[in-house]
């Protein structure tokens, strides 16, 4: 079994800038593909961001690319997510999700929602 536990949520003005990380414990996700999703109040969860278990790859949803940036540390078994340029659309409760069976997450730059691990979530409230 993972678990994940997110932290780096909180409160920032449109603008400004949040760094979520994501802790694993339990096993390595060093052969997991990870991922970055968010449900804002009212909606369904979409999918925001992923990372390649090597780190070498990423993929971002249209609405987040080229503000945030998903990175990893294998050493430290954590994810994160560096959120720049922040909206007020943003504002959601943000999860991490591991995928133990795709290690290039391809199933969720089809638009599959699905995970085997999925963190509690964090709270990014964004302000205008």
């Amino acid at each position: 079994q993972v678990q994940l536990v997110e932290s780096g949520g909180g409160l920032v003005q449109a603008g400004g800038s949040l760094r979520l990380s994501c802790a694993a414990s339990g096993r390595t996700i060093s052969s997991y593909a990870m991922g970055w999703f968010r449900q804002a109040p009212g909606k369904e969860r979409e999918f925001v961001a992923l990372v390649s278990w090597t780190g070498g790859d990423t993929f971002y949803a249209n609405s987040v690319k080229g503000r945030f940036t998903i990175s990893r540390d294998n050493a430290k078994n954590t994810v994160y997510l560096q959120m720049n340029s922040l909206k007020v659309e943003d504002t959601a409760v943000y999860y991490c999700a591991a995928d133990s069976l795709d290690r290039y997450g391809g199933s969720w730059r089809q638009g599959h929602g699905g995970a085997d691990y999925w963190g509690k979530g964090a709270l990014v409230t964004v302000s205008a």
